[in-house]
């Protein structure tokens, strides 16, 4: 496998949070607004990738990631474009397809999809498929978007959407193929199916060890060599971003941390982070990514000797945190910290463990 230099991006989840410092809400206008100067100002810095997530309920911004992604594909000028994720056990793949493959010619070949399940259950009732059928829509569903994707017309059957009769898939996408990552939370089952169908993985992380992750991409890794897709596999992380100043500063955003995660800003869900948990959290070996430039640089740098990264989403605007801080960050991640993980992570992969 070729020894190339890690690509380095940043991923929106397009929250909407009241703001700590005015205790206003954040419109969605204006977090649109923002995400796509955040995306222009990653495209100018050099950075690789940019990645949007998508949500069906008003705690967040960005529905349909492909639309936004458009709007920044006329601003930008090599930042690779993605969703992150696409929510596809709940969505017709053949709109899916047809989205990205649009957005592929608008950006001149820059698009590419995060394939994922959902951690909500709204979609599932909204799009009028049953919680039961997790599982299996979303095998069906990736099994006809990677045809989808294969070939201008498209046969094929299934259970959860009408069958396809030499059907034209139009507009086709500049790349062939479309790049399709599948996007994994940790579940074995999820990890396994990525590598036997010989797509990249995007290993989502929240918190917690490092080393807690490298079972799952062993198992991906394992069921890609067995299934003959040695060369396709690539692993990616996303995890929590700040880089501030120092390593003081960087802690001082802990309120917007415990904020972003909290229960009462997310309809009971989430969970309380103590300053203590946060700062436990933020250290060596720990899969949150807060600190200054040299602590996540070589943090990043720990993912890919354990893991063997090859590619690093930073989740760097939750919580409501302020646009100068967020900008201020991004800048340290694209001039001090990618710069450095480039530099040093062109190196082999590790061997996967039985």
């Amino acid at each position: 496998m070729p020894e190339t230099p890690m690509e380095v991006g940043i991923i929106s989840l397009s929250d909407l949070k009241t703001s700590l410092d005015t205790g206003k809400p954040i419109g969605a206008a204006q977090r649109i607004a923002d995400t796509i100067d955040h995306a222009v100002l990653a495209d100018q810095l050099g950075l690789d990738v940019f990645a949007l997530g998508e949500h069906h309920n008003l705690d967040y911004a960005v529905s349909s990631p492909a639309v936004v992604l458009a709007a920044i594909a006329a601003r930008t000028e090599r930042i690779r474009l993605t969703s992150g994720v696409t929510v596809l056990s709940a969505l017709d793949p053949v709109r899916v397809y047809q989205d990205f493959a649009q957005l592929d010619l608008i950006s001149d070949g820059r698009a590419e999809i995060i394939a994922g399940r959902s951690a909500f259950l709204e979609p599932f009732a909204l799009f009028g498929h049953r919680v039961e059928d997790y599982n299996a829509l979303f095998a069906e569903k990736l099994d006809l978007l990677l045809r989808l994707r294969a070939g201008e017309r498209v046969t094929w059957t299934g259970r959860y959407r009408p069958a396809l009769h030499d059907a034209e898939i139009a507009p086709r996408a500049v790349q062939q193929p479309l790049p399709v990552w599948a996007g994994v939370g940790g579940t074995p089952s999820s990890a396994e199916r990525a590598g036997r169908l010989g797509l990249p993985m995007v290993l989502g992380l929240i918190g917690g060890p490092l080393h807690q992750a490298r079972r799952t991409v062993d198992i991906y890794r394992a069921a890609g060599e067995m299934a003959g897709h040695p060369e396709e596999l690539r692993v990616a992380i996303s995890t929590h971003f700040y880089a501030g100043a120092d390593h003081r500063s960087a802690r001082d955003v802990y309120p917007y941390y415990r904020h972003y995660l909290s229960p009462d800003t997310n309809r009971g869900r989430g969970f309380v982070v103590s300053s203590a948990a946060f700062e436990a959290g933020t250290q060596p070996g720990q899969a949150i990514m807060i600190g200054s430039s040299d602590e996540i640089t070589e943090k990043i740098l720990d993912a890919h000797r354990l893991l063997g990264i090859d590619r690093f989403f930073s989740q760097f605007d939750w919580g409501g945190l302020p646009r100068t801080l967020v900008e201020e960050s991004i800048h340290r991640l694209a001039t001090e910290i990618a710069p450095a993980v480039r530099a040093n992570s062109g190196s082999p992969v590790p061997a996967s463990q039985p």
